[in-house]
Formats: structure tokens, C-alpha cells, sequence
């Protein structure tokens, strides 16, 4: 490299001395180490920063230290070096940068001026307009200090002195992590935090600032004595976060959260969120973290002393008593899996609470559902194949419609599933077996050993039309007891029974296509003829039923062999299914529909009312998806009767417009709410009378984005009662450093007595420093 300036060579009586090797050792500031004439000094190559090297990385005093610089001047009477014009020096991947940099031997100063920069191994870097350095860089002062941090974190003050390589301290102190304005730059950021005084710890890497203020557009609107935050590079370190605060809770009344975060080491963590309020008890949560090189923990638990009582309410016309449940609750939610090997791995999913109660009262995640789920597992994948073993149990929650002592164990469960390469003549054999272990203490409890095996063959003809034949066996063998109770309120109270049924199949596509300018249409028509013996009836009347309770007849199952959920109960006799097939595609766009009916020879008594499969004519089935543009997308489904015309099940979503204005909406509409068929048993009282109220219900949406802002509103309503669900709004706000949400939601919807609750959450986000919640 050239140097900046070229330097006229010494006289000839002179050469000597130039070239001599001299040594000029510059106690105490660099071990600076020169070797050779100033101006082959100034010519040396700038040796870039080793990566890795950690912040405030210690100094080795007998380094060398290599510069550059325009010119060099060596006062060997007064024992000053100085360097002049765009300077540069580093040393142990530390870099100084300056317009001037004055050495004294004497007292081991290095003086730098004029556009100071020192930067750091961690890639921080550091502005001044005047510093003053000693002991390898490691301790000086600093005036209008101004540095560079990461996730571009930017931190200034009038002075700073540092001590050791370890600490820098200033005055005045201002920090954000917001971009200036480009066009006027002595404009305030969007926030900033200043203070009277801060500490930058360089070898824990953290800053602690006294005296803040918060200012948002350079006006101060928050105030503390004392705040401390992580540097912006660090990922994780151990400290306090940011709480929650409320002032007014529908069951906590006024409280507040103070999370502390301990980073026990690269793989390892735990949080701990302890809890105060002014209505109930207090509460302390944890969540622990291990992250191992074959899987994972996650662990997340509460204990806490709740003083809230269950009130009577009406459920169903009945009123239910009050509970006393005041006392020590908690709950744990707990997530691992593990790899034993490249096929095979396990683990488990815990969620257990000591009450529905507790959970509504404390804000906890599962409180609304039904039941909490736990699952315990072994898996494995193999080519082609997968296995699985596994148990679960379940604890209800909404006593409303949840009897605990109903709910099943699943002890064990067994699923294998097999799907083998084409063969010679491009068919595929497939086997899968689903065997359980079901135990309810105040209901039905039974075995299954069950096998299916499937063939499909895949061919066409010369006229384009597309075949499958297939070839099907289902075989299940049960053992139950108390088989006259939920759910299947069977004749008898034990049996053991088995049921095979063999199906041959063949479905036939027949694509009519026409290329058109911009696109293409579709025209196919689709038949399927099913052959299989009789089914339902009275040989199902007591044969256990574990996966095939709600059966949904519609575009999606019109051409499936079996048209219940699992293998419980089969799809038997002879059938026929038909249906037209239509697609228009353009410019990337489409119209999809489909519409068909099945014609079947066997009737199954045992359906549920108003499946749609009651008569040797079924229902009508339709679906249609129109994309005419990127600015509409609707999606409908149907289920009507083919003799009346009457609508049996529909539902439909649709989304309209563009990034500044959208709305979606969604429809649901079933002429019996089959959730409720099992309450009581159908077969003697008849099914109760919430079953005979359709399920119509509706959804609507609108959102608009513009720039950084962001607004959004939904309603959900009960159309069959006409009464509101839900109904919730949210509105936010971002830019390059901060966010600014506040979301409001309201339940209608009664859950163990409780009628309805509302929320409002405000959230405040700076960027590297935090989020703050409040909530309302």
C-alpha cells in the first residue's frame, strides 16, 4: 500500500542512520515495537481484526503495534511521536483511528483528535472528538463519545472514561436504537433514553443508566431512578425482564409481574414470574428450558394460592352448586422429545391443572377448552412406513358439557401404517392396523385389534379416461364392558365381537381439457362404483364406537370407500357415486367446482339423523373456489336435500380486497349440532334438545394496513340464537425501533358459571430494550 504522502529522502550523509535498526519502545500505552524509518513504518499493512475475539478481549502489553498514517514525527529531545493525517493503529484487534495521534513517552499518553474511532473485536465501535489512552488502550477519557452497538443500537455522552478495558462510565448519557433522519439529522429519534450517568460493563456486557428519562420525539414522558439492560449483542443473560402490570382484572383485580431470567448456561435456562395481586393469592410461576443435542424440555408450572371461590350457576336449565376451591392450586405444562436414533424418537406432552377455576382466574393459557390433553409416545419412521405407541388421558374443563369420569384413558395405542413401492404393473399395496386400550370410569371401556389392507391400481384407455381400481379389506375385533353407557348406550353391558368387511372399487376420471389464449378449462366428469357386503344395522347395534361418533357427508368424502371418521363403523353394500368436475384457469387465476351424489342399494339405520345418507338417493354435495383475481377469494360448500332442496350443512369464506382495506368473513350453518347427540342415550330418551338447534353461526373481518399502521376488527356471532360469540379490535403501530399494539376482546360465551369476560391489552415494544405490557 502507497502511502498517503510522499516523504523526500533523507540527505546522503544520513543514509546511514535511516537505515540503521533502531527500536523505539513505548513504555506502558502499546509495547509499540517500530522497526525501520518512519516512512517504511508508514507503509505498513493495516492487519484486519481476528474473528471471535470477545468484547473488551484483554490487551498483550508485548503485542506489537502497527500503524499508518500520512506522515510521522518522532521528537527524540521531548520523547513525543506523533502521527499526522488519517491514522491508524491496532493492536490485539483493536483498531484507533484519528486525524492526530500524539504519543508521550514520558508519561505513557497517547493523545487522539479530530474524528476518533476505536473499534472493539465484538465489531462495537466507539466516536469521539477527543481521547486521551493508556495501558494498550485500556484506560482513558473521552469527550462527545458517541458509540456504535449491535442491532444498530447507538449510545452517546458529553465524557466518558474507561477503566481497565472493562468499564466505560459516562455522563449525560443517551441511547436509541431508532435510525435519524437522513434529512435532518439533529432532529431527536423517535425515542431515546437519556440519563444522568451510565455504566457500560464491557466484560459482562451490560449497560446500567441513573436517572432516566424516556423522551418520544425528544419529549420526556417516563422517568426512572434506575434501569439496567442487557448490551444489544448479548442473546440471553441472566436479570430481570419486563413485567406485567394491570390495573383492573375481572378475577386478579390490580396486579403486577416481575420475571427474572437465569441463564444457567448455553443450553440451559429458567424463568421465574412471580405474581401479586390485590383480589386473590399470590402466585409464582417457572419455566425451565434444556436444549440437549438428541432433543428438548420445556417445562412450565405455577403454584399458587387462590382465594377465589366457584359461584352457582345455571347450566342447561340445572343449577349447578357452588364450589369452595380456595386454597393452593397450580398446574404444570410439560414438552420434551428425544432422538434414539435416525428412525425412531420419543417423548411426551403433559397438561394437568388442579382446576378450571384456577386457570380462569390467573390468566392461564388452556382456559376456554374443553380438556387438557396429555400424550406419552414412541415413534418411528421408516421408508415407506411409520409407527407409533403411545398412551393418553385427559382432564375435563368445562363442566358444562364435560363429565371427568367419561372422559377415556387410552392405555395403550398402537398405529402402524405401510405403503409400498409400485409394482410391475403400477399398483401399490398398503397396510395399516390402529389397536387400543380405552378405560372410562363411568362409561364404556374396550379393546381393538384392528387390519386393513389396500390395493390400488392405477391405469387408462386410449379415450384419456383415468382408472383406479382398488382393492380393500377392513378386519377389527373388540372386547368391551359396560357397554350400555356413554357413548355407545349399547343393549348389553359386555360383548365381545368382530367385523371384516372386504370392498373392490373402481373410480373413473374422464378430463375433457381446451387450451384457450389465456388459461385453460376443465370439464370431468367422475363415477365411482363400490361393491362391498351389507353393513350397519342391527350388526353394529352392540359393537363398540371410538372413532367414528360425528360422521360429515360432503364434497371431501363423496368419493372415500368408508365415510365415517375411523373403522368403527364401514361403509358396506353396493353403491355408486357420481360427479362433474370443472376448472378454469387463467392468467394464474381460477374457478374450481364440483358437484355430485351417491346412489347406494344398502341403507344403514344406525346413521346419525340428517346425515345426508338416509335414502337410496343421498344428498347433493357441491363445493366451489373462485380466484377470479388477487383481489377476491371465496371458498363454499353445500349439502342439500335432492328431493326438497333444502340445505343440510353449508359453510363458506370468503376474503375481499387489498393490503389498505380487506374484509373476510365465514358461515357455518348445520341443521343439528351433533356435539350434543351423545349427552344422554339416543336410543331410548331420544337425542336432547340442544341437537335439534342447528349450529348457523357467522364470522366477520376487517383489516387495513397503511405504511406503519395497522387497524383490525372481528365479530363472531351465534345466528340461531342471535347473540354475539365473540368480538374483538386491534390496532398497532411499527416503525424501524418500536411498537405499539393495543388489542381489545370480548367473550360472551359462559364457561363453569362465568358469563362472559373482556380485555384490553396495551403493549409498548422498544427495540433491544423490551417489551412493556399492560394489561386492562
Amino acid at each position: 500500500m502507497k502511502p498517503r504522502e510522499t516523504a523526500s529522502r533523507p540527505p546522503a550523509a544520513a543514509k546511514g542512520a535511516w537505515r540503521t535498526r533502531c527500536m523505539l519502545m513505548v513504555g506502558g500505552l502499546y509495547g509499540l515495537s517500530i522497526a525501520g524509518s518512519p516512512f517504511e513504518a508508514a507503509q505498513a499493512q493495516i492487519a484486519l481484526p481476528g474473528a471471535g475475539a470477545a468484547k473488551g478481549a484483554p490487551i498483550v502489553r508485548n503485542e506489537p503495534v502497527t500503524f499508518r498514517s500520512d506522515s510521522v514525527d518522532y521528537d527524540s529531545k521531548a520523547g513525543i511521536v506523533t502521527w499526522t493525517g488519517h491514522v491508524e493503529i491496532w493492536q490485539n484487534d483493536h483498531i484507533l483511528r484519528a486525524d492526530k495521534v500524539t504519543f508521550d513517552r514520558n508519561t505513557n499518553v497517547a493523545a487522539a483528535s479530530g474524528h476518533v474511532a476505536i473499534l472493539e473485536p465484538d465489531g462495537e465501535v466507539l466516536f469521539a472528538d477527543y481521547a486521551e489512552l493508556t495501558q494498550g488502550m485500556r484506560e482513558g477519557v473521552m469527550t462527545n463519545m458517541r458509540s456504535l452497538l449491535s442491532m444498530n443500537g447507538k449510545l452517546g455522552a458529553n465524557g466518558a472514561r474507561r477503566t481497565d478495558g472493562k468499564i466505560n462510565q459516562m455522563s449525560r448519557a443517551v441511547y436509541t436504537a431508532c435510525k435519524l433522519c437522513a434529512k435532518h439529522p439533529d432532529q431527536p429519534p423517535f425515542w431515546q433514553m437519556r440519563a444522568y450517568d451510565a455504566t457500560d460493563d464491557l466484560e459482562h456486557k451490560r449497560i446500567e443508566y441513573r436517572d432516566v428519562y424516556l423522551d418520544m420525539f425528544g419529549i420526556p414522558v417516563f422517568y426512572l431512578p434506575y434501569f439496567s439492560t442487557p448490551d444489544p449483542s448479548v442473546k440471553r443473560q441472566s436479570g430481570f425482564l419486563l413485567g406485567d402490570i394491570s390495573p383492573s382484572d375481572k378475577h386478579l383485580g390490580t396486579y403486577a409481574t416481575l420475571p427474572y431470567f437465569w441463564a444457567i448456561n448455553r443450553s440451559t435456562d429458567v424463568t421465574f414470574v412471580p405474581l401479586v395481586s390485590s383480589a386473590t393469592g399470590p402466585q409464582l410461576t417457572a419455566q425451565y428450558r434444556e436444549h440437549f443435542n438428541e432433543g428438548i424440555v420445556h417445562l412450565t408450572g405455577a403454584i399458587a394460592y387462590d382465594t377465589n371461590n366457584q359461584a352457582a350457576y345455571y347450566d342447561n336449565g340445572t343449577l349447578e352448586p357452588a364450589v369452595d376451591d380456595k386454597g393452593v392450586q397450580g398446574y404444570l405444562y410439560a414438552h420434551t422429545q428425544f432422538n434414539l436414533n435416525q428412525t425412531w424418537r420419543y417423548g411426551a406432552d403433559i397438561n394437568v391443572a388442579s382446576s378450571a377455576n384456577y386457570l380462569r382466574d390467573y390468566r392461564i393459557t388452556g382456559y376456554g377448552a374443553d380438556v387438557l390433553g396429555s400424550n406419552i409416545y414412541l415413534e418411528g419412521f421408516g421408508l415407506g412406513s411409520y409407527s407409533r405407541l403411545d398412551g393418553s388421558f385427559f382432564q375435563g374443563l368445562n363442566t358444562g358439557v364435560i363429565n371427568s369420569s367419561q372422559l377415556p384413558f387410552v392405555l395403550p395405542r398402537y398405529e402402524y401404517a405401510f405403503m409400498g413401492e409400485p409394482d410391475a404393473l403400477g399398483g401399490r399395496i398398503s397396510l395399516n392396523t390402529n389397536d387400543f386400550n380405552i378405560y372410562r370410569p363411568d362409561g364404556t371401556s374396550d379393546q381393538r385389534l384392528s387390519l386393513s389392507l389396500n390395493y390400488d391400481r392405477p391405469f387408462t384407455n386410449a379415450l384419456g379416461q383415468e382408472f383406479v381400481f382398488t382393492g380393500h379389506v377392513d378386519s377389527e375385533v373388540y372386547k368391551a364392558t359396560k357397554l350400555d353407557l356413554v357413548p355407545n348406550y349399547a343393549g348389553v353391558n359386555a360383548a365381545t365381537t368382530g367385523q371384516a368387511l372386504p370392498t373392490v372399487a373402481v373410480k373413473m376420471n374422464w378430463p375433457f381439457l381446451k387450451t384457450l389464449k389465456n388459461g385453460s378449462a376443465v370439464i370431468e366428469p367422475i363415477v365411482q362404483l363400490i361393491a362391498a357386503p351389507n353393513s350397519g344395522n342391527s350388526s353394529t347395534r352392540n359393537r363398540p364406537n371410538e372413532d367414528s361418533l360425528d360422521y360429515e357427508f360432503t364434497d371431501t368424502t363423496l368419493f372415500a370407500l368408508n365415510r365415517h371418521e375411523g373403522i368403527d363403523r364401514l361403509d358396506g353394500g353396493m353403491r355408486a357415486n357420481v360427479g362433474l368436475h370443472a376448472n378454469w384457469s387463467f392468467n394464474g387465476h381460477q374457478i374450481d367446482a364440483l358437484i355430485g351424489e351417491s346412489y347406494q342399494e344398502h341403507i344403514d339405520r344406525n346413521q346419525l339423523p340428517d346425515s345426508g345418507l338416509e335414502t337410496h338417493a343421498s344428498d347433493i354435495v357441491s363445493r366451489l373456489s373462485f380466484t377470479p383475481n388477487k383481489y377476491i377469494d371465496l371458498t363454499l360448500r353445500d349439502r342439500m336435500d335432492h328431493e326438497s332442496g333444502q340445505t343440510h350443512f353449508a359453510d363458506g369464506l370468503v376474503t375481499v380486497g387489498v393490503p389498505l382495506l380487506s374484509v373476510s368473513g365465514g358461515y357455518i350453518y348445520n341443521s343439528r349440532s351433533y356435539y350434543y347427540y351423545y349427552n344422554s342415550n339416543p336410543y331410548t330418551v331420544g337425542p336432547p334438545s340442544q341437537f335439534l338447534v342447528p349450529t348457523n353461526e357467522g364470522t366477520l373481518g376487517v383489516s387495513s394496513t397503511y405504511k406503519q399502521f395497522r387497524v383490525s376488527a372481528y365479530g363472531r356471532r351465534d345466528l340461531a340464537t342471535n347473540q354475539f360469540v365473540a368480538l374483538g379490535t386491534d390496532f398497532a403501530y411499527t416503525n424501524d425501533c418500536f411498537i405499539f399494539d393495543v388489542a381489545f376482546n370480548r367473550r360472551y360465551t359462559t364457561i363453569n358459571g362465568d358469563s362472559g369476560d373482556s380485555s384490553i391489552l396495551f403493549t409498548l415494544t422498544f427495540k433491544t430494550l423490551g417489551t412493556f405490557p399492560v394489561n386492562g
